[in-house]
């Protein structure tokens, strides 16, 4: 129930006592004291007799207040409790489920702050088909943000209270998408402590705040301006490079960059050449992860394949679902 509609039937009824007590002064030459009264005695219906005998004209004007009286205050009592059952109670019974379908959740992602880079943040987790619960102080009120894997808290990311509905615990990331860097500084601190697996990955407005953000237990750390500077000055000098690993990345065909871990042992100790996913499966191996976190771009086909490696591949969703079924038996 809109609350401004709630509003206009209570100015109505507001309107009709203020036309009665001039309409008795007016009609019936009552003072304003008697006039207060009688337009009271008369709205309310509570019978008691009138202050003096009424003309034929007061009488007209009466009945006619009764009768707009009842109707307005009608109409405002059901929005009144229109506006109690299906705005406060509906509210309240909605969040209340929305907290228990979170505290169901496992391996979710979870964004602070939806503002621009975080409202980028969650689409591009939804196309992925990832489960995500935002938390702003004002969460927008758009249907078209009601959607299936998208779930919404009110409150403030840096108290450990609102970490806690948004079921950290169980959460697989966190992304730290808040204009401020003190605040994103303090949900990681936070987040940490309340999972030391969970994912951190932090915004930050300031470059002297990357080595904070760093060091309180974020894995990256982004900065929009400088990403979008660079990408910029690129597209003057390499606009195809750009749009080529963009199409790539965004996922606009139906090709691919995918990350594999082997853990199919026949695959150990042995090398890229021996794996020879080009001819197998349609694959191609742009670079791997060791499992000690170094990494190694476009490896010569006389690289081994050690256990925990992962291997950086370019394909197709089919080709790629081929080729984890051979690494990860």
């Amino acid at each position: 129930m809109n609350f401004k509609r709630l509003v206009g039937w209570l100015l109505l009824v507001f309107s009709i006592i203020i036309l009665g007590i001039i309409g008795y002064r007016v009609l019936e030459g009552y003072s304003w004291i008697d006039s207060i009264y009688m337009t009271i005695i008369t709205i309310g219906t509570v019978g008691f007799r009138e202050v003096k005998p009424l003309s034929d004209n007061g009488k007209i004007f009466t009945s006619i207040l009764i009768i707009s009286s009842l109707i307005s205050m009608g109409l405002f009592v059901t929005a009144l409790t229109k506006y109690f059952f299906e705005g406060y109670l509906g509210t309240y019974f909605t969040k209340k489920k929305i907290i228990k379908m979170i505290s169901n959740l496992q391996h979710h992602v979870i964004v602070c702050g939806f503002g621009r880079n975080g409202r980028e943040a969650v689409h591009e987790l939804l196309k992925n088909h990832e489960k995500v619960v935002v938390i702003e102080k004002f969460p927008p009120k758009n249907e078209d943000l009601k959607l299936d894997g998208l779930f919404f808290i009110e409150g403030d990311a840096t108290q450990e209270e609102t970490l806690l509905k948004a079921n950290i615990i169980n959460a697989k990331a966190i992304i730290t998408a808040m204009p401020n860097d003190a605040d994103n500084l303090y949900v990681i601190l936070s987040a940490r402590e309340l999972n030391h697996n969970v994912l951190i990955i932090s915004r930050a407005s300031d470059e002297h705040a990357i080595k904070k953000l760093k060091h309180a237990g974020a894995k990256n750390v982004i900065m929009p301006d400088k990403i979008g500077g660079i990408r910029m000055a690129k597209l003057v000098f390499q606009p195809n490079v750009v749009d080529f690993v963009e199409q790539i990345l965004q996922l606009k065909g139906n090709v691919k960059i995918e990350e594999i871990v082997c853990t199919n042992d026949f695959y150990f100790q042995k090398s890229i050449r021996e794996l020879d996913v080009r001819n197998s499966v349609g694959t191609n191996i742009l670079g791997m992860r060791r499992k000690d976190g170094s990494y190694l771009v476009n490896p010569s086909a006389d690289t081994l394949i050690h256990e925990g490696d992962a291997i950086f591949v370019l394909g197709t969703h089919d080709q790629i679902t081929l080729l984890k079924k051979l690494l990860q038996k």
